[in-house]
């Protein structure tokens, strides 16, 4: 029971530190980003879908702004900022236990201050009730309330991210804000989780995790409202 319950755990301590900020090289100096307009408040609807175009193909997500809203409303406005477009999947956590493939892949703007929006509130499992699936967005944070411009989109059921109100670990208790669904493309987010890892780079915990070469989010767009079907007539 002792070892479950570390291995469903583990991911925690591992996803705290991915929204560390990318280190400048001094043989590779980051290129100029441009300017970005301000998010607009406009109220959103109660889901919204984002069209997420990559290297490898085409992810599309539903963002639950009703059950998680700071979180939704948060990714919302890096794409309509277009703060997303240029930015990578970096990161494949790789998890040995469980039914395989396990774990999740992660992308945003590595804590770069140009592209960041302000830090947004903690939206923990058990208040929202959106739990981390196959297929779930969750924010990349340090401690709750720091997430800024990084994700993670699961790759298998990680229920060591959802909040665990009873635990003693504050961590553990907080877990990790679930905001949306892979609707369309998982193949695409299977093959990114599936790419060849680099064997220098990474430190400390995150050695093993980046890929070798991260696959560019062109474009990050939200896409416009299914419209509704009439019903039938009687």
């Amino acid at each position: 029971m002792l070892t479950r319950r570390l291995a469903l755990l583990a991911p925690l301590a591992v996803l705290l530190v991915a929204a560390a900020p990318v280190k400048k090289r001094a043989t590779a100096p980051r290129p100029a980003v441009p300017t970005y307009p301000a998010p607009s408040k406009a109220p959103l609807p109660e889901k919204v879908r984002v069209a997420l175009e990559t290297e490898a193909g085409r992810v599309v997500v539903e963002l639950d702004v009703k059950r998680a809203p700071a979180s939704a409303t948060n990714f919302v406005r890096y794409a309509e900022t277009k703060r997303f477009d240029g930015t990578v999947f970096y990161r494949a956590m790789h998890l040995k236990w469980g039914e395989q493939p396990n774990g999740l892949i992660q992308a945003g703007t590595r804590g770069d201050p140009r592209r960041n929006l302000p830090p947004i509130a903690h939206e923990p499992t058990d208040q929202t009730g959106v739990l981390h699936k196959a297929g779930t967005l969750s924010m990349a944070r340090y401690a709750p309330g720091t997430a800024t411009g990084d994700f993670s989109i699961m790759v298998s059921d990680q229920p060591g991210l959802d909040a665990q109100p009873e635990s003693a670990d504050p961590e553990a208790k907080a877990g990790y804000a679930a905001f949306g669904q892979v609707i369309e493309g998982m193949d695409v987010v299977r093959a990114i989780f599936g790419a060849p890892i680099s064997e220098t780079e990474g430190e400390g915990i995150m050695r093993g995790q980046i890929l070798a070469k991260p696959v560019k989010i062109l474009t990050a767009r939200r896409l416009p409202e299914p419209v509704a079907e009439p019903a039938p007539a009687p």
